[in-house]
């Protein structure tokens, strides 16, 4: 097998003074050129985190531990004009709000092709402008010149969220990181982006990791999903396995509170609770305290490791005994 565009291996990511418990534990993670991985959990579950580390965004004063390789470049040890280079030409990164990774002073036309007037070499920036037209059009804006010479604030949401995505493609990356990139939209749009991401992502051959709170979103698009609670992959598996047959209580509590077109349900079940707070930092399984199976003694006393069964993982005691029992 060729190797994975991004390896996280026992990636710990700790905020001295402002979190008990470390905002990422132990977290290990592959994506492949060609795969979609999908990243879910609740919010504050470490998803974000997880792919701006993959990138080296790491917050000031963070201390990180691990191993984190994209496209075969360390990024924990990278200097920076290699961790800029690495974020051009081999990954990027589409964020949640569009608004927010834009300079709203700037036209669209400027952003796109930031990276060819940077290097002031006059051939390099018409080459950018041709790619930029073609991916504004590529992504479904239908009038890609006009586009270039608009502001951030006369395009809708949806548009903007399209820009975004064409300039995450003007490097070519091999690898994309796509964090909610439909949460802010309408539905009819939302569908619309993610049909522009999955062809895209296939046309160009691309690794990527699409991180969604949207658990069908995550079925219909992912290859592999991990589930993410309290900074650690407590599950993952092919999204086909992990949808049919959960292993984690807290897998199976995401689902069964997730309202279905296909099966009739009278009532959702939330899960109990509340997510751990970064204050919180138990002794056993971070999820025990909202758990409808834990057991008491050993959940709230031991900390589950990530055990492999074939293709897929989980971090749950109770699976893990009952085997050993069996």
């Amino acid at each position: 097998m060729s190797t994975p565009l991004l390896q996280m291996s026992d990636v710990w990511l700790r905020l001295p003074g402002i979190a008990n418990r470390p905002i990422l534990a132990g977290v290990d993670l592959e994506v492949a050129a060609g795969e979609v991985v999908g990243l879910v959990g609740e919010s504050g579950s470490g998803k974000s985190v997880t792919a701006r580390t993959a990138l080296g965004l790491v917050p000031r004063g963070a201390q990180v531990e691990g191993r984190v390789l994209v496209d075969g470049t360390d990024v924990l040890s990278a200097p920076a004009d290699r961790l800029r280079r690495l974020r051009s030409e081999s990954a990027a990164m589409v964020f949640q709000d569009p608004r927010a990774g834009i300079n709203p002073m700037r036209r669209i036309g400027d952003h796109l092709t930031e990276a060819a007037r940077f290097a002031k070499r006059g051939e390099d920036v018409r080459a950018a402008r041709k790619r930029a037209l073609d991916l504004l059009e590529a992504v479904g804006l239908p009038h890609p010149e006009r586009h270039l010479k608009q502001f951030p604030h006369e395009l809708s949401g949806g548009m903007l969220q399209r820009v975004m995505i064409a300039g995450a493609l003007m490097g070519s990356p091999k690898l994309l990181l796509c964090d909610e990139p439909t949460t802010a939209l309408d539905v009819t749009t939302q569908k619309e982006i993610v049909s522009i991401l999955a062809r895209l992502q296939q046309d160009e051959g691309m690794g990527m990791l699409f991180i969604t709170h949207d658990l069908d979103l995550a079925a219909s698009v992912c290859d592999r999903v991990h589930v993410m609670y309290a900074g650690q992959v407590v599950e993952h598996a092919s999204a086909k396995e992990l949808f049919a047959s959960p292993q984690h209580p807290y897998t199976a509590g995401l689902l069964a509170s997730t309202p279905s077109l296909e099966v009739v349900q009278e009532r959702l079940r939330p899960i109990a609770g509340t997510p751990l707070s970064l204050l919180a930092d138990p002794l056993g399984c971070t999820f025990a305290e909202r758990c409808d199976r834990v057991m008491e003694g050993l959940c709230t006393t031991q900390r589950p490791e990530l055990v492999e069964h074939g293709d897929r993982a989980d971090r749950c005691l109770l699976n893990q005994t009952t085997e050993v029992a069996g």
